[in-house]
């Protein structure tokens, strides 16, 4: 008797993306469809992304960076910012008992400033908590935008006053909020949307894109073995032949 294989058997553990970005899409057509409100999408998206980052760590995945709220979301309804916020609060609050325990590495990137007190100051605490871990660094990006990123990090070397003639890919890169970090190897959005909605558009540059129709709260441990797997089919080229 054949045994079909179990699909995490077809991954190579020897060649897993070393850094996955994420593009958390579709909470809200998710609570839409089922005649919930939005903050029911957004709970249920929150619960999708700490069973994928465990399984990300379980995995041997050493970075992986999820686009939680951007610049542009501010221009949402008050009342879904606030919700937005409150739920941040918590899942920061949760994953020094939850995540951490996992052994992961909580970090949040993009500009604290617009933020409450409150949610700067559990970050500060989160990041502390988890800083002696061990496992998988979890980026939030947290009113990020990589334009805001990018502008601040020429703003930067403006300030340090570096000579034009110093200027080159790797300076840059040593000014953003990933600077220690490698670049994602693979980029996933949910919800069928193809484009990059201001996302780590430096770091992406040779990463490869898996796009997928499942809106966020879908988006199963299976297929996220189904995005590595795609990756795995690919030959990467860095711009090469």
């Amino acid at each position: 008797m054949f045994f079909k294989k179990k699909q995490i058997e077809k991954i190579d553990m020897n060649r897993l993306p070393v850094h996955i970005g994420v593009i958390m899409d579709g909470n809200g057509r998710w609570a839409k469809k089922r005649g919930l409100p939005r903050s029911a999408g957004h709970k249920a998206g929150a619960d999708s992304l700490k069973k994928i980052v465990t399984a990300c760590n379980k995995m041997g995945i050493k970075y992986i960076t999820v686009y939680a709220f951007s610049t542009e979301n501010w221009s949402r309804p008050k009342e879904e910012v606030e919700y937005l916020m409150n739920l941040l609060l918590s899942y920061l609050r949760d994953a020094e008992n939850t995540l951490a325990g996992e052994n992961v590495v909580i970090r949040a990137i993009g500009s604290r400033a617009e933020l409450s007190e409150e949610i700067q100051e559990q970050i500060i605490k989160t990041e502390k908590f988890t800083a002696n871990n061990t496992g998988i660094v979890m980026n939030i990006a947290l009113n990020y935008g990589a334009r805001e990123e990018l502008t601040t990090a020429v703003k930067a070397i403006v300030e340090e006053g570096i000579s034009v003639e110093e200027i080159d890919a790797d300076l840059i890169s040593s000014k953003l909020y990933t600077k220690d970090q490698p670049d994602p190897d693979l980029l996933i959005r949910t919800s069928g949307e193809i484009r990059l909605s201001n996302f780590m558009l430096w770091q992406l540059a040779y990463s490869e894109m898996y796009f997928t129709d499942k809106l966020w709260p879908d988006f199963s441990v299976k297929d996220l073995e189904a995005a590595i797997i795609e990756y795995q089919r690919r030959n990467r080229r860095f711009g090469g032949v």
